[in-house]
């Protein structure tokens, strides 16, 4: 599967409760579930008025169309090409 970023636009989610937060989860797991293995939905980043969740799926309309049917509308759908971390700059071609 492909690995995608998904930009939201949600006004005040930084602000919701642990409740709410819970309920929005629970809605996004039951449209998953609806659609089978070809998606998953890995974790996400809660900022003032924006989600950025990250998913595994086959393609970016499976994506898309979980964003429709649970109402947590996509505004951006990016597949990551690949991950970098602070170790990607240390030279490995010298460790044996």
């Amino acid at each position: 599967m492909k690995r995608y970023l998904i930009e939201r636009d949600i006004p005040k989610v930084g602000s919701l409760d642990a409740q709410q937060m819970q309920a929005a989860a629970a809605k996004s797991n039951c449209v998953l579930h609806e659609l089978g293995p070809d998606i998953q939905w890995i974790q996400s980043f809660v900022a003032a008025d924006k989600l950025f969740c990250v998913y595994l799926a086959k393609d970016s309309s499976l994506v898309a169309q979980h964003a429709e049917q649970s109402g947590f509308y996509a505004q951006k759908i990016t597949e990551i090409v690949t991950v970098i971390d602070p170790t990607t700059g240390h030279d490995r071609s010298s460790e044996g």
